[in-house]
Formats: structure tokens, sequence, C-alpha cells
């Protein structure tokens, strides 16, 4: 797998944006910091972007399906590398606006580019080898997010803020130019005059394939809770920093975190040898909840750092395995619009649980909501399984008694 030169291309495009977006993450941070004191205007600032994302949903799902995948993905990184000139405006003027106008274009991008990727891996490699290539993949992301917050950290006390984007510019050109090389063997739509008018029906001819695959909708269903963890994590590692008086917790954070998530990803490939998806993705949903209730001890920056590196694991080996199963259980077909689907519903996910986490954060503050997300993910978990259960017991029922009348 690794001899193919389109899993190399997609693994170095995957580090030069991920370094990018860390970088003009840590700089939304920091512009943020300085302009807008409250946790949830924070989270409404960041919400917007996400709401654009969400509402071009459904035609991003048509037109990864309509198109080449290679397509969709130049011609959203090209969208992103000029929404960056939009941040520095803000920054020169000192708008948070323009910083919105900038969450907008960006978050569009994203709308368009991830259904994309993840319905070009598949065809990139063979079906087998599509549960390392995701925990690769996922690695380097992590990789790239661990140096990008360490580098941002690093120049914010070197250099002005508007250098930071226009390094971020750059690598975000870098990886438009890297998109070129790919060489996907794609097929064109064979019917695609008469796929059009079925294709104008958005979603609606994937929920009942979803409905129809039960691994899929409960791997789509679970993924409710690692979000209810991430959707926040940026004003937790903000407000963990002001618990604890310290600016360099946010570092030892995502480091911990990132290199936590690498290992789990890495080493997913054997637990997937030995187990089966539903006990992966409900033993490390149950994790989660176990690393949201530690942060509850928020004051102590070893059981922070802990808890994070719990949570990392625990989605490195969530999310990978996660990939696979949409990847192979969905038909290919319907992949541009399952991906951006979900995407869509991640990021709507996202926005509430972003909304949610700023509100809690100035009404009861981060220990007790911290609480209040561990209950919810725990009892979440115990629901989906007991769902779970008694969706093998009516599979296993008709045979049963088949063979009980013999």
């Amino acid at each position: 797998m690794l001899r193919n030169r389109n899993v190399w291309i997609l693994l170095i495009g995957e580090f030069i944006a991920g370094v990018g977006l860390w970088l003009g993450i840590i700089g939304n941070l920091e512009f943020m910091q300085e302009k807008v004191p409250s946790d949830f205007i924070k989270a409404v600032i960041l919400a917007s972007g996400l709401l654009a994302g969400v509402a071009l949903g459904p035609l991003a799902g048509k037109i990864t399906d309509q198109l080449k995948k290679k397509t969709v993905m130049l011609a959203s990184g090209f969208v992103r590398s000029i929404s960056v000139l939009f941040m520095l405006v803000a920054i020169e003027t000192g708008s948070v606006w323009w910083m919105v106008v900038f969450l907008v274009f960006i978050q569009i991008s994203a709308a368009f580019y991830f259904p994309a990727l993840q319905a070009a891996i598949p065809l990139v490699v063979k079906e087998q080898q599509l549960l390392q290539l995701n925990g690769i993949h996922m690695n380097v992301s992590t990789l790239s997010r661990v140096l990008g917050t360490a580098i941002a950290g690093v120049f914010l006390t070197i250099m002005s803020l508007s250098t930071i984007y226009l390094l971020s510019l750059t690598a975000y050109a870098l990886l438009f130019g890297i998109t070129w090389l790919l060489k996907i063997e794609e097929e064109e739509p064979e019917r695609l005059p008469d796929s059009a008018k079925k294709l104008n029906k958005g979603f609606s001819e994937v929920f009942p394939i979803i409905k129809e695959l039960p691994i899929v909708l409960m791997t789509l269903v679970l993924t409710f809770v690692p979000l209810l963890f991430i959707g926040g994590f940026n004003l937790m590692v903000i407000n963990i920093s002001e618990i604890q008086d310290s600016a360099s917790i946010k570092g030892w954070i995502y480091a911990a975190e990132g290199i936590s998530f690498m290992v789990g990803a890495f080493y997913i490939k054997k637990l997937g040898d030995k187990f089966s998806p539903y006990s992966i993705l409900f033993t490390f949903s149950f994790i989660i909840g176990i690393s949201q209730f530690l942060l509850y001890f928020a004051d102590i920056p070893l059981i922070t750092i802990f808890a994070f590196i719990v949570f990392g694991f625990a989605v490195g080996c969530f999310f990978p395995t996660a990939a696979t199963i949409f990847q192979t259980r969905v038909p290919k077909e319907f992949h541009g619009r399952f991906f951006s689907f979900r995407n869509m519903l991640d990021r709507l996910i996202f926005q509430i649980v972003l909304l949610l986490t700023g509100f809690m954060l100035d009404m009861i503050g981060l220990q007790l909501m911290v609480v209040v997300f561990g209950i919810l993910s725990f009892g979440m978990t115990f629901a989906f399984y007991r769902r779970f259960r008694k969706i093998k017991v009516a599979e296993a029922s008709p045979p049963d008694v088949a063979a009980s009348n013999e």
C-alpha cells in the first residue's frame, strides 16, 4: 500500500493542510481572546461558519457524486485558499465580522472537500487495506495538528498574527498543487442525464440505504458520543487554561491528546483483527464518557492531561473503525451523498454542542458541565447498545425458529 503513489499524495497533502488548518485555528482562538470576552459569543462566532457548511451539505453530496472526486477537491482547495484573505482583512481592521466571513468560506470549502476525500480513499487502495489506510491517514492528520499547534504557539511569540495566517495560506496553496498530482481511476457517471433527477432529491435516496444497513445506522448514531466532547474542545481548552492560570497547559493538552490519538489509530489494526467493529465502537464510546468525568478534576494539571490522553486513544480507535464501516458497507455510487450527509450531520451536531458548551461554561462552569456530558455519553452508549442487542436477537430469531421447526 505504501508503494502507492496516490496514497503518498493524499498523506502528504493531509499533513500540509493540517498544519495550515491548525495554524489558523490557534490564530482564531488568539484573535477571539483579544476581541470577545464571552465563551458563548465565541461559540456563536465559530458556529456561524458551521451553519454555512450544513446548509450546503445536500448540494455538496450531489456534486461529489456527479463530478470526479479530484475536481471537487481542487475547487474546494481553491476556495479554502481564498478564504484566508478575509481573515487578513479581519486582523487589519480588528473586525470580528470579517472573521465570520472567513469562517463561512472555509467551512463551505470543507463541506465539499471532506466528502470528496472520503469517497476518493476507497478508489486508491483495496478494500482490505482501508482500515490500515484510515488509521494512517488519521495519524498524519493528528501529527499535523500536534505540530501545527506547537508551531503556532511558538510563532505567536515571535511574529504577528497576520504572518501566521500567511503561513496558513501557503500551506493551503501547497495542498492545491499536490492535489493536481492525484491520478484516480474514476468512471464517468454512465447515466448522468437519467440520474440527474434522482440526484436532485438530495439525501432522500440515502435514507433508505442507511435504514437497510443496521451497522451503518448504529455507527452514524454512535458518532454523537465523541462529537459531544469534540464540539466544545477548543472552548474547554481555553477554559482549562483560565482555571489553571496557565497558558502552557493548552500546548500540553493538544500534544497529549494528539499523540494518544496517533497511538490509538496505529493500534486499531490489531484490535480490528481480534474484535468486531461493534465491540470496538461500544467499548471506546464508553471510555470517552470516562474521559469526560475525569475533567471534573480540571484544576489538577496531571489529571487533566490524563483525561485527554484517554480521550485521544479512544477516538483514535473509534474514528478509523467508523470510517472503514462507512466506506465498505455503503455502495460506492452513493458515497458522495452519504459522506456529505454525514459531514452535514456532524457539523450540525458540532454546532449544537459548541453553542451548548459555550452556554454551559458561562452558566455552570466546566466541572459541572463535563459531569452532565459524561452522563449523556454513558446514557447514549447504553441505549444504543440495548438497541443493538435487540437487532441482533431479531436477526437471529428466524433461523433459530426454522431450525426448531425442523
